[in-house]
């Protein structure tokens, strides 16, 4: 029998009331949110589909092209808390705007400089930047959305990540190969600047209910619970799994199965695609059963089995590793979803903001640390340590994510 739909008690139920009032608006707000993110992402998780191009025009090592990639992520690290405690206290609406925009000349800024010492910092101004749509959109389905269609609406929102790396997938590599790596780079610009015009146009700040700073009373310290503290760490280690397969995927067709970069750029977007389904269906999953943490526990268990299954793939190259990637693609996006809902659900609204933020940090943390060394690990040792090295990470988590609260 499936538990009462998790709850961060009357806060929340005050935020579900609130919710309910207006019940056509909040699919429109969840749009817009996943739009706002998508276009970000574009860009920040896109990178690694320039590899290619960095390391044949300007003659960048595997381990140099790595740390390129991981500089979007490395500014999400320095702003992620900030942004999210500007979402606390001035609405999600400014936030979203205000970041997309900053984002939008930082990009612009790329296009006029050239070399990795200067487009990594133009790549870590543009995902500090980038790094408030991943807090004020976390908010909106916090804000808009009842406790019974959180998690589908989060596994909604999440899919903006294979959504954004798929559109990366199909549109960077041939842009890349017409017009290099500034051709890339004008398209993400392109694709911010008219989302964040769409976004201070018909965004509006979800209803609240009445928050500490305007009755006076402190709201408590969602930390105190180590389930926020455990669900931190266990959706940290699933980011190293999602990102070795996501950043290094397209690199092993090509230099294991020695597939073009166009076709594996397209199978990429099947595996993103994948991964944007994935994050729905265990959203509405962890609704139906009332739990966010059990399917959370269940689904890193099958990634560490599906990354072992590419280690062995690696090793005896066949047409079954491109069926592998693309599950290990997909699942191991599933459940970013799940855990952003709990730590939602757990820091209730006033920390929300501040609680997605760090949630936040501590997975693009992980993102930002596993290009470079999984590319220094496959620079010495192979594909197989690099997958394996993935499989350790997803069967931690397993055991870090938290059990249900009595």
């Amino acid at each position: 029998m499936a538990s009462p739909t998790p709850s961060a008690g009357p806060a929340a139920a005050r935020e579900d009331t609130a919710a309910a009032q207006h019940p056509g608006r909040r699919w429109l707000m969840l749009v817009l949110g996943t739009a706002a993110q998508t276009a970000s992402f574009v860009f920040v998780y896109g990178v690694p589909y320039l590899v290619p191009t960095l390391r044949a025009d300007d003659g960048l090592t595997l381990t140099q092209s790595g740390v390129l990639v991981a500089c979007p992520t490395a500014g999400l690290l320095l702003t992620l808390v900030l942004w999210g405690a500007a979402a606390d206290r001035y609405g999600e609406r400014r936030v979203l705007a205000g970041g997309l925009g900053l984002m939008t000349l930082a990009l612009l800024g790329a296009l006029l400089v050239h070399g990795p010492v200067s487009w990594g910092a133009m790549f870590v101004a543009a995902g500090a930047a980038g790094a408030s749509v991943s807090a004020a959109s976390g908010r909106v389905v916090l804000g808009w959305f009842p406790a019974e269609q959180r998690g589908l609406a989060m596994g909604v929102r999440q899919t903006s990540t294979p959504l954004g790396m798929g559109l990366a997938a199909l549109g960077v590599p041939p842009l890349a190969a017409g017009s290099g790596v500034l051709g890339a780079l004008g398209f993400a610009a392109a694709l911010t600047g008219a989302v964040t015009v769409l976004v201070a146009l018909f965004v509006a700040d979800p209803p609240r209910p009445a928050s500490a700073a305007r009755t006076g009373v402190r709201a408590a310290n969602p930390y105190r619970d180590p389930r926020l503290w455990r669900t931190h760490g266990g959706s940290a280690l699933m980011v190293w799994p999602q990102f070795t397969a996501g950043a290094f995927g397209l690199v092993f067709l090509t230099d294991v199965l020695h597939w073009s970069a166009t076709d594996a750029g397209r199978l990429m977007a099947v595996g993103q695609l994948t991964g944007a389904v994935c994050r729905i269906g265990a959203g509405r999953w962890s609704d139906r059963v009332g739990s966010r943490l059990r399917p959370m526990r269940q689904l890193a268990l099958v990634v560490g089995i599906l990354s072992l299954c590419l280690a062995a793939c690696a090793l005896r190259p066949g047409w079954a590793a491109g069926v592998v990637l693309v599950l290990t693609c997909g699942l191991s996006a599933s459940t970013n979803g799940l855990s952003f809902t709990q730590v939602a659900e757990v820091a209730g609204p006033d920390w929300a903001g501040r609680a997605m933020g760090v949630q936040n940090t501590g997975q693009n943390l992980t993102a930002s640390l596993t290009p470079p060394v999984t590319g220094a690990l496959i620079t010495a040792t192979g594909y197989a340590p690099a997958f394996v090295l993935a499989a350790v990470c997803a069967l931690a988590a397993t055991v870090v994510t938290p059990p249900e609260a009595r």
